[in-house]
């Protein structure tokens, strides 16, 4: 296949770049009025037009001056969960933060207990429709936690279902282990953490990582570090929930035990910039849970002043953030972290990339990695996705070079 008349192909990366940091995070290579074509599923090469080969080719699509870009990376989403939490919604409306819905027994807990009524079947066609609408919005590569079961069977039920999900749809699914996302009903805090412990040898299978909600109210740095542990022991790579909450510790428990990601990162200080300065940690900030909480952003702009990458993920789950739109997302990195869409264009497709374990495979417009793209109407620019930030701009979604 190829593609001809691109406006703008964007986010071009060279061969082995697999994410952007500090200065780095405002730059992406732009090609006007080109050419790419597709391989087997993979970029196989892209230029001007005025140079593009000859020859027939099997297809060929016009762009018609729409811009072609790399899909986006959801590296952050709970989007296995049965039913809604809607009433919540009320509840917040009226005033009730986080930690007091939680703690009338709403929140995870009220999520946990909807799943746990709900069949694998059931929960697996609640869930693939919200994974197929975020594919259709753009996104190529999403990761799944658990993390609603707070129990061995139902931990496993919903590892399960992302695997199902992950053999039903074309995008690049990733699962992580939350087993320890809150305590479960029925166990002491003591006795969850060592449950959690206990159930690794059989989520491991079934999961590329492992996460640990390690914030004021929920797990400990001590905890934490028990339960990485216990994933290394199974091959389970970390990616933290940290310091949503307060400043918790978290990220620095992620950065000693090696973690892809540390994620939320909210409320930081300069302890925690300097605990992720020249590591391979990638800080991942979710700006739709500020936007639904009324909580604060995290401090991207002061990350990037310290060299360091960031990646903006989605956070999609039923109680602080119930939307999986990346677009949305880079505009609230533009609009609320004052981001310019170049830092938050790299934020949701390379750097988003790099957090799921996959900066080598997708998230740019490099010769050999997969041909995760989006073909915009004519006339999009990376400036005018996140300033038209409701108009929709999608005329065709490619996942490993084949059209949605």
């Amino acid at each position: 296949m190829q593609i001809i008349n691109i406006g703008e192909l964007a986010g071009i990366a060279p061969a082995g770049m697999v994410r952007r940091q500090g200065a780095e995070m405002s730059q992406t290579g732009i090609l006007r009025d080109a050419w790419l074509r597709i391989e087997g599923g993979r970029i196989a090469g892209f230029g001007p037009m005025g140079e593009m080969p000859g020859g027939a080719r099997e297809e060929v699509v016009d762009a018609q001056g729409g811009m072609v870009m790399p899909a986006f990376c959801d590296s952050h989403t709970h989007v296995v969960y049965a039913g809604s939490r809607d009433g919540e919604f009320l509840d917040k409306i009226e005033g009730l933060s986080y930690e007091q819905i939680a703690a009338r027994g709403g929140g995870i807990l009220n999520s946990a207990d909807l799943l746990h009524r709900t069949s694998e079947e059931e929960l697996f066609a609640q869930s693939l429709p919200r994974v197929l609408e975020m594919m259709a919005k753009g996104t190529g590569s999403l990761e799944i936690k658990s993390g609603y079961g707070l129990n061995p069977a139902d931990e496993l039920k919903m590892l399960r279902v992302i695997r199902r999900i992950r053999e039903a749809v074309p995008a690049q699914v990733r699962a992580t282990f939350l087993g320890a996302h809150a305590v479960g009903r029925g166990y002491t805090h003591e006795a969850y953490v060592q449950a959690v412990i206990d159930m690794m040898p059989d989520a491991a299978p079934l999961a590329d990582f492992v996460d640990v909600f390690c914030d004021e109210g929920f797990f400990t740095p001590e905890d934490t570090d028990r339960i990485l542990a216990a994933g290394a022991r199974q091959g389970l790579r970390p990616k933290i929930h940290a310091n949503e909450l307060a400043v918790s510790g978290g990220v620095q428990a992620g950065v000693v035990r090696g973690a892809l990601s540390v994620d939320h990162l909210e409320r930081t200080t300069e302890a925690e910039i300097g605990a992720l300065r020249g590591t391979e940690t990638m800080p991942v900030m979710l700006p739709g849970t500020s936007f639904f909480l009324g909580i604060p952003y995290a401090r991207a702009k002061d990350f990037i002043a310290a060299g360091l990458g960031i990646a903006l993920a989605s956070d999609y789950n039923p109680g602080s953030s119930p939307a999986g739109d990346m677009r949305f997302v880079m505009a609230l990195g533009c609009i609320r972290m004052r981001l310019t869409p170049v830092q938050a264009f790299n934020a949701v497709t390379l750097n988003g990339a790099y957090a799921l374990g996959l900066g080598a495979e997708t998230g740019s417009v490099t010769p050999g990695k997969r041909a995760d793209l989006i073909l915009t109407h004519p006339g999009w620019t990376l400036t005018k996705l996140p300033y038209y930030h409701q108009t929709p701009f999608i005329r065709r979604v490619f996942l490993g070079g084949e059209p949605l």
